[in-house]
């Protein structure tokens, strides 16, 4: 069942959705070469912590940190730790807060130093694709079609989306329905309505869209060792279209 939310629910949900964003603003400014993934959790969790929230992922399914830390090959659910960044690298950001009972989540991808001419690309056609599915976000518009147009954007470019992960309704629990694949067919799937909430998420590889997970349960990599990106926002479904959550302050 897809729930929709009300307008004192999505009152929290902004506020968490605003700690997210800004906690993405703090991180942008502390990725740099010689920084550890594990700083970044640090930084992430004190300043969620100080706005009166806690991270949504730490102790989720027993995940034992705050953020999701994925660097280059790595496409999801990186565990921050001793690992030190360096020039050329890059490195996905994971990020959900929980605010009065009610959860914000978003993923960004980024740069560390200067990185390559095919990193940069993959990360503005991720980028791209993540808007070209926002886009179409209103009332009315079967689900699969905003897949769809995430799929177009990222295969058109000479790309691969990943299939076994999948973008998530959102709202008391971290996961909700419905399932929102990065790949179908176009008007298919449940129609929005207003007060539907989405964490949308494309996930894609330079290379074959592949993956497994590592043997300690969590990382997941690319199959063939090519580098990936991971670009999500939460997004309501409003009268009109939609209104992004994950919006910081600054902005």
């Amino acid at each position: 069942m897809i729930i929709c939310k009300s307008e004192a629910e999505l009152g929290f949900m902004r506020e968490a959705g605003r700690i997210v964003a800004d906690t993405h603003r703090l991180l942008a400014r502390a990725i740099k070469p010689g920084v550890t993934t594990g700083e970044l959790d640090k930084i992430a969790e004190d300043y969620i912590r100080s706005q009166g929230a806690v991270p949504s992922f730490k102790g989720y399914n027993q995940f034992p940190a705050s953020i999701c830390a994925s660097v280059n090959d790595e496409l999801v659910h990186g565990i921050p730790g001793p690992r030190v960044l360096n020039e050329g690298d890059i490195i996905s950001v994971d990020i959900g807060a929980q605010y009065n009972g009610y959860h914000g989540d978003s993923a960004w991808t980024y740069g560390v130093g200067r990185i390559s001419e095919d990193a940069r690309r993959l990360l503005e056609v991720t980028e791209k694709s993540l808007y070209a599915g926002l886009e179409l976000v209103k009332p009315d518009v079967r689900l699969y079609t905003i897949s769809h147009a995430i799929q177009q954007a990222v295969e058109q470019a000479g790309m691969s989306i990943v299939r076994e992960y999948v973008g998530h309704g959102i709202g008391a629990s971290l996961h909700e329905e419905p399932q929102i694949p990065n790949y179908g067919v176009p008007d298919r799937g449940p129609r929005l309505k207003p007060g539907m909430v989405l964490a949308i998420e494309p996930m894609v590889v330079l290379g074959e869209r592949y993956v497994r997970t590592l043997q300690d349960n969590w990382t997941v990599v690319t199959v063939d060792g090519t580098w990936c990106a991971h670009f999500e926002h939460t997004v309501a479904v409003t009268e009109n279209g939609l209104e992004i959550l994950t919006r910081s302050s600054a902005t």
